[in-house]
């Protein structure tokens, strides 16, 4: 009798808990979840989206009235730049990832590309040594501010002159000329700029062609992102449909992805030039003496040979852009 109770217990104590394994095990039964969701990859961090029909704050910022940089001297490194040549390094702003200008190999280790190799040789004229470069990555909005506030002896960052930077900090004459086009995937029916209207066009925040893509594309969402990858991610995920950029900073983006074009048409020209404090005219004429050297003795040919032979970036090397004797001398 007793064990028939215990039998009768345990047989109501499974119910209770809704069901009873073989063996005696209890089994409790699963909440109710709602049925999976899919909700998309998220936007890039930090990347903002503005609705169509945007005004242009601007138009699109050219160096046309740029009275150009200085004349390098005759004077030694320690002389024009004592405090960098007494330290044993100069530290130079860079990107890290724009494939073929200044990108880190992930296999080696290395910074690599055409702005690293350009700052390597700026070492080599000041020290001898081109490996006595410390690198500071610096993102696209704060080249000029990270000038001003000391983080860097020089920048080298696609850093194109507009008259907004000009007032914040001084240039060496350009080192390479490129111009602004469309890169598109092949899958999103855009052949031109007559296509983009109802998609979504992609730039770096803090660039001078935001300005720009709300200009040629009002009917367009303008997505602003903090770097150029974070821009050809969102074109892979499908956040973007075009991105807007300087033909050199494309070209590294079509070499890592087959899958794009680069639209023939320029909307503008741009020239890169390394950005240095104000006012610091040894820092200028010393990184222009090397712009100089790279010009004769043929070591700009063979950067460009190494890293953008085959894009669409010129492959001349801008002239030399110096202002007027008597004004150089008044900056010195």
């Amino acid at each position: 009798m007793k064990k028939f109770a215990r039998i009768t217990a345990a047989a109501l104590a499974c119910a209770a808990l809704s069901a009873c394994a073989p063996g005696g095990e209890t089994r409790v039964a699963a909440p109710a979840l709602p049925p999976p969701s899919y909700s998309g990859v998220p936007l890039p961090p930090g990347a903002v989206l503005d609705r169509p029909g945007v005004a242009p704050e601007t138009g699109f910022a050219q160096d046309t009235e740029w009275e150009g940089s200085l004349r390098p001297d005759n004077a030694t490194p320690a002389e024009r730049i004592p405090d960098v040549v007494e330290r044993g390094r100069i530290v130079v702003g860079v990107d890290q990832s724009q494939y073929l200008l200044s990108y880190r190999d992930v296999t080696a280790g290395d910074l690599r590309g055409f702005e690293i190799d350009l700052a390597r040789e700026v070492s080599r004229d000041i020290f001898g040594d081109p490996d006595r470069v410390d690198f500071r990555f610096v993102g696209s909005q704060q080249r000029a501010q990270s000038l001003q506030n000391g983080e860097v002896d020089i920048v080298i960052r696609t850093m194109s002159v507009t008259p907004t930077r000009v007032a914040s900090v001084d240039f060496s004459t350009p080192y390479l000329t490129s111009y602004v086009r469309l890169l598109v995937p092949r899958d999103r029916g855009i052949s031109s700029e007559d296509d983009l209207p109802g998609t979504t066009v992609c730039v770096v925040d803090g660039s001078n062609l935001v300005q720009l893509a709300r200009e040629i594309a009002p009917q367009s969402t303008i997505l602003r992102t903090r770097t150029w990858a974070d821009c050809l991610m969102a074109t892979q995920q499908f956040h973007a449909d075009a991105i807007l950029a300087d033909d050199a900073i494309l070209a590294g983006m079509a070499a890592q992805d087959p899958y794009t074009t680069i639209l023939p048409r320029r909307y503008g020209q741009q020239q890169y030039a390394v950005g240095t404090h104000k006012g610091d005219a040894g820092m200028t004429m010393q990184v222009n003496s090397t712009i100089e050297r790279l010009r004769n003795d043929g070591t700009w040919n063979a950067m460009y040979e190494r890293w953008l032979s085959g894009s669409l970036a010129s492959p001349s090397m801008p002239e030399l852009r110096y202002r007027a004797t008597s004004e150089a001398k008044e900056q010195q």
